[in-house]
């Protein structure tokens, strides 16, 4: 099982790229980040106090996501996968039963917290991807996004992008400063094409 890294901040094309190469792979899933949001009363009290903190990975059940991969990567039968409404603020847990043959390949970890969980799977991380966008465009999707999704008004999302945006930048300095992260632009064609080449070979 091979883990291929997806993160950058809101709005910069990484759900795009995932979504493409889900369409172009037959044996690829896709984890994300964001369906593991917490919705206890913990992290409702801290929300009160902190406009960010769900910019922050404290707001993720970090375990249970590791727990996510680490069922996948070991190939187990059983996977338990979350996901989180962002309308009604509430996590639902959901059971899988992974037959044999429908076992997957590659797992694509998707999200503004995915770099974050690299030093967990060290041994199995095979590409680390960083989508850049220019910050005008980041924030024109994200707005389309959290109308359309999360039901939220405009001044809420553009105060909510800003402060994601700076948090991200500034706790990402690592992930940004490898040599061997890819940097992806979603109209780079050329650098998408030797993506899907370097994981058709890992098919191969």
């Amino acid at each position: 099982m091979h883990l291929v890294i997806i993160s950058g901040p809101s709005g910069s094309g990484k759900s795009i790229l995932a979504n493409k190469l889900l369409n172009e792979f037959k044996n690829i899933s896709i984890i994300k980040t964001d369906s593991y949001y917490r919705d206890n009363l913990l992290i409702k009290l801290l929300s009160l106090f902190f406009n960010d903190i769900y910019d922050r990975i404290i707001s993720i059940k970090k375990k249970k996501l590791i727990d996510t991969l680490t069922s996948i990567i070991n190939k187990e039968k059983n996977i338990f996968t979350y996901n989180y409404n962002f309308k009604t603020k509430k996590s639902s847990i959901r059971r899988i039963f992974i037959k044999e043959e429908n076992k997957k390949k590659i797992v694509i970890l998707e999200g503004i917290f995915a770099h974050r969980l690299i030093n967990h799977f060290k041994n199995n991380i095979f590409m680390k991807i960083l989508c850049i966008e220019k910050k005008e465009l980041c924030y024109e999707r994200r707005l389309k996004r959290d109308r359309i999704q999360r039901g939220r008004k405009k001044k809420e999302v553009e105060e909510r992008f800003i402060r994601s945006w700076d948090i991200f930048h500034n706790q990402s300095y690592d992930f940004k400063e490898d040599n061997q992260v890819i940097v992806f632009d979603t109209k780079d064609e050329k650098q998408y094409s030797k993506i899907v080449y370097k994981l058709k070979i890992l098919n191969s």
